[in-house]
């Protein structure tokens, strides 16, 4: 992605270029968080000395940056925004990409890649650039493209881009139908040192589509908004994140690209969390925002003490409990409503259990199993129910 910029970049300042787990072939290792990725970033850092830096990243990559800059302001002097946006679409839409690619595999999200990166026009004039999209795509682990979404889903910093405390250069795309100028806008009117720059004729790779109008920006931003405080013995860094696999031009003289390494996630404290709020969180990542939102809406004073207290116990103390994983009590949840005969439930359980892991083949077998204990009759209209979710979770979007 960044092959274009590199040249110049390396006249100024020592680069370093990272994958994403599982992407342009780094080792599989996946990351749920844009904050467990950020803090692996650190960790190589760390490991290579360096200790503040510049940054510049695009989507993806530019959530890790406004990450950098909330939780660890001191390692920042300056920061570059690329197709970035204070939260990506809703959770439910990138747990659904989630449900899809775990159905169908990565080849219908790779295909219509270019569509969303490029410009009709680039995308007709550059094929080989093109093809390196689909094969980019094609050729990341699934697992840990399921948990990027999964990352993206969770991230949202629209109430906190206020503390972002580093000169920001919020860089966009005029055709960007992913991340546009609308997000870029709101980034700018968020943070308080930031300024725009709007790409004319480019999609979301902007960096790919326009590589010399990017360059120049970037040249510029890092030479002049450059946070106070810079320790002249490490020498100025420019991070750029995140590649994939090489685009098909001439290679220039770079440093190698290397993958973010895992780290070992520190235990959370006893306590520390309080139940209705990490209930809450994981009502929401199993059933959806768009199915927690509507309950809530609809609770009032008489079943709002009954909302509280699903969260709380069912959601907060049984649902984070350690000893089963979500795909097995998906699993359990399924049979129970089955031979409970709730199947008002069951379809919201069904979409549960596509995005805790279930394929739909296994979701069929658990099913098949209810009948032999729960009784066909309940068992046909739990597949019928079921039927329709899988169909509506699982085929990709045109």
């Amino acid at each position: 992605m960044w092959d274009r910029q590199i040249p110049e970049l390396t006249r100024q300042w020592r680069i370093f270029r990272f994958d994403l787990p599982g992407h342009g072939g780094a080792p599989a290792h996946p990351a749920g968080a844009v904050s467990d990725l950020a803090g692996r970033l650190l960790a190589t850092l760390d490991g290579l000395g360096v200790h503040r830096f510049g940054y510049a990243g695009c989507a993806l990559g530019g959530a890790i940056g406004v990450e950098l800059a909330l939780r660890h302001p001191e390692r920042m002097a300056s920061l570059a925004l690329i197709a970035a946006s204070p939260r990506f679409g809703t959770a439910d839409e990138f747990r659904q990409r989630g449900v899809v690619v775990r159905t169908n595999g990565l080849d219908p999200i790779a295909r219509t890649s270019p569509d969303r990166w490029f410009t009709s026009g680039f995308a007709a004039a550059q094929p080989a650039i093109t093809d390196w999209a689909v094969q980019m795509v094609r050729t990341t682990d699934p697992g840990c493209y399921i948990a990027a979404c999964e990352a993206l889903a969770s991230f949202d910093v629209r109430a906190e881009l206020g503390r972002v405390g580093v000169p920001t250069l919020v860089l966009v795309g005029s055709e960007d139908q992913v991340t546009g100028p609308a997000e870029a806008r709101t980034l700018v009117a968020g943070i308080p040192d930031a300024r725009l720059a709007v790409v004319p004729g480019a999609s979301h790779l902007v960096p790919v589509e326009q590589p010399a109008a990017v360059t120049d920006l970037l040249v510029r931003h890092f030479s002049t908004a450059w946070q106070p405080g810079f320790d002249a013995t490490t020498g100025h860094m420019a991070v750029l994140a995140p590649p994939a696999a090489p685009v098909p031009v001439a290679p220039p003289q770079a440093a190698p690209i290397a993958e973010i390494a895992p780290m070992a996630a520190e235990p959370m404290p006893a306590g520390s969390r309080d139940a209705y709020d990490i209930g809450l969180k994981i009502r929401r990542e199993v059933l959806g925002d768009a199915h927690v939102d509507r309950e809530l809406a609809e609770a009032d004073d008489f079943s709002g003490d009954f909302q509280e207290f699903s969260t709380r116990s069912n959601w907060g103390a049984i649902w984070d409990r350690p000893g089963l994983d979500r795909r097995t009590r998906s699993c359990v949840a399924l049979t129970a409503l089955v031979a409970g005969g709730h199947l008002e439930e069951l379809a919201a359980h069904t979409r549960a259990a596509l995005r805790n892991g279930l394929t739909p083949a296994e979701i069929k077998e658990v099913l098949l199993q209810t009948a032999v204990y729960a009784g066909m009759p309940a068992a046909g209209r739990a597949f019928r129910v079921a039927q329709q979710v899988v169909r509506e979770e699982t085929t990709p979007a045109e």
